[in-house]
């Protein structure tokens, strides 16, 4: 399959991924996990260019989620290294491409190299618009959602639908048309639960760092074969 199998006037606007299988894939290999996760970081720079190139303008990667704070240290280390080393190296492109970096999440507990470094990206990244690059690390939906909660009560509020959706992170974003998730799991695992009310899943049994541009394309080809009602009839 290649990008003109696509229809140009049907691409997914928001596109998220569940970046999973790192692990299992070095454990295949008889590597150490930390040798997955620094291939999976190869498929986030390939995903990236590969959204510039389909059209996708929004595009969430789940990195790091709050309940990951339960594996070994020296794994968690090894993520937060392999966020700095992506920012390192491919910041100036994610600049003259077009892409701004957005985090979705609370970051605050993360080591000060790694918030200086997420802060620097994102000043770096603000005046762009051809892609918007949310990197969900210290994320939870549930924890979202009530930090959403909290704000309104805090302001007084009695919030719609809509208001409630700009206490979210992803505020001023559409919601997820696409999920797609590697790895052979079939769970949503705490990822924007409120965002993707209406979302086509596709599940992959294929490792995060063998999920290249075929592969992506075919989960877009998916998606427009869906019959998308939105609860009604189409």
């Amino acid at each position: 399959m290649n990008l003109l199998d696509l229809n140009q006037e049907n691409i997914p606007n928001h596109v998220a991924i569940i970046m999973d299988g790192n692990g299992r894939w070095a454990t295949k290999r008889n590597k150490p996990r930390v040798f997955g996760h620094n291939e999976g970081m190869k498929r986030v720079v390939d995903v990236v260019e590969n959204s510039l190139t389909i059209g996708i303008k929004y595009l969430t990667l789940y990195a790091f989620s709050t309940e990951n704070w339960k594996r070994p240290k020296k794994e968690i280390d090894f993520l937060m290294q392999i966020l700095i080393k992506y920012i390192d190296e491919q910041l100036n492109r994610l600049i003259s491409n077009g892409v701004k970096i957005n985090i979705l999440g609370d970051i605050e507990p993360l080591p000060d190299k790694v918030v200086d470094k997420i802060n620097y990206a994102i000043d770096s990244t603000k005046s762009n618009s051809k892609l918007i690059l949310n990197i969900a690390i210290n994320y939870g939906s549930r924890q979202e959602i009530l930090r959403a909660v909290n704000l309104a009560v805090k302001d007084g509020k009695e919030v719609s639908e809509e208001e409630f959706s700009s206490y979210l992170y992803t505020k001023d974003q559409p919601d997820v048309d696409l999920l797609i998730r590697p790895g052979g799991e079939k769970r949503l695992s705490n990822f924007l639960l409120y965002q993707m009310s209406y979302a086509e899943l596709y599940f992959s049994d294929i490792y995060w760092p063998d999920f290249k541009m075929e592969e992506l394309l075919e989960a877009v080809k998916w998606y427009q074969e869906r019959n998308r009602r939105f609860g009604g009839l189409k």
